[in-house]
């Protein structure tokens, strides 16, 4: 199914970016040290601590004892639906904006049909480690709203924000991960330098990716302006989060900078920034990790959606029906971090992960 035309300039799909596709086995390569949880049961950030592994090397997880990938139906190269939300509001103003009632549904649906949250930095860099049966999906958040966290008076998120929602649903189910990637712009969630917001997000298992300083359009900027843009806001992240990393960028717009390079790796000034996974606006199921299609230089997101309006049939209910129905082959976990399960005759993975590949 081919997007409409202004869907296809926003994603710049599947097309391999020369300086990027140069640095795919590098990212793919980075991996990362294991979550710790809170008492609370939420899980860690460890996403904004991690560094790769050694370049060429695919890095695997501890071994865990392995489910039969027949049983399951383990298919580790199938797609994997990366959300994208921005304004989760009473009363709708845009296509991108979704009801807190639908945002909540949304969620219900995906706990129901086993899919586990993982964070963009874990999915770009194949830290996919989830029961056996599950499938991924990224949940991925634009703009940094108030709608979508702020602290309450106790300290904790609000429970009318995303955050507040998502943590809700995984009270009531507990194998459905509460970790989000929120990309963020200066001043996020309304706080200045994101001095409160960020430490609590990072502490509660989110990620904090970047979003540029000012939501800048990097396609009409200068190459030394989209630089900057990208690396000022992975300094004002810093700042709030010292010591971590900020592993991933979703382009504003989903417009790429010129070189398409710069938005993976850059320097401005003495802030350098690298990328393991560059995020688009849509406007469909992304590749496995460990498929040959994988480009971690310009990874598809679905744009929530109900299942009528505008471009409905490139929103999630309608992506992920297909998902669900067989339509569009879907990742499901084999329950192993250290190896890759896949259908004999389906798609192997890419030849770096050749060691760890098991048909069946």
């Amino acid at each position: 199914m081919t997007p409409p035309r202004h869907l296809r300039e926003k994603t710049v799909q599947h097309r391999l970016v020369p300086t990027v596709a140069a640095l795919a086995a590098l990212l793919l390569a980075a991996t990362a040290c294991g979550d710790d949880a809170h008492s609370d049961g939420t899980p860690s950030a460890g996403d904004a601590r991690r560094q790769p592994a050694a370049a060429g090397q695919p890095a695997a997880p501890p071994a865990r004892v392995p489910a039969d990938p027949a049983a399951v139906g383990a298919d580790e190269t199938g797609a994997v639906p990366v959300l994208m939300y921005h304004q989760i509001v009473t009363s709708p103003k845009s296509v991108y904006d979704r009801t807190p009632e639908d945002f909540r549904a949304e969620l219900e649906r995906l706990a129901r049909e086993k899919y586990v949250p993982v964070t963009a930095a874990e999915y770009a860099s194949g830290r996919i480690d989830i029961p056996a049966g599950t499938h991924p999906v990224v949940l991925t958040f634009d703009d940094s709203s108030k709608s979508q966290f702020r602290l309450d008076p106790g300290g904790g998120a609000a429970p009318d924000t995303a955050v507040g929602i998502l943590l809700d649903v995984a009270r009531t189910h507990p194998g459905f991960r509460p970790v989000a990637t929120m990309f963020v712009n200066a001043d996020p969630f309304g706080d200045p330098g994101g001095r409160k917001t960020l430490p609590w997000l990072h502490d509660h298992g989110f990620e904090v990716g970047n979003h540029t300083r000012d939501h800048a359009n990097l396609r009409s900027a200068t190459p030394e302006a989209a630089t900057r843009q990208i690396a000022e806001q992975q300094a004002m992240i810093l700042a709030a989060l010292p010591g971590a990393t900020v592993d991933t960028l979703a382009l504003p717009f989903g417009a790429e900078p010129k070189p398409a390079s710069l938005a993976a790796k850059g320097n401005s000034g003495t802030v350098a920034y690298e990328h393991r996974g560059v995020f688009l606006v849509g406007a469909n199921p992304a590749p496995s990790p460990f498929a040959p299609t994988f480009d971690p230089g310009a990874v598809a997101r679905i744009r929530s959606a109900p299942a009528t309006g505008e471009d409905a049939r490139y929103g999630s209910t309608a992506w992920l029906d297909q998902l669900a129905d067989g339509r569009v082959r879907r990742y499901t976990s084999d329950g192993d971090p250290t190896t890759i399960a896949y259908p004999r005759g389906g798609t192997a993975p890419a030849a770096a992960y050749t060691s760890r590949s098991r048909a069946y």
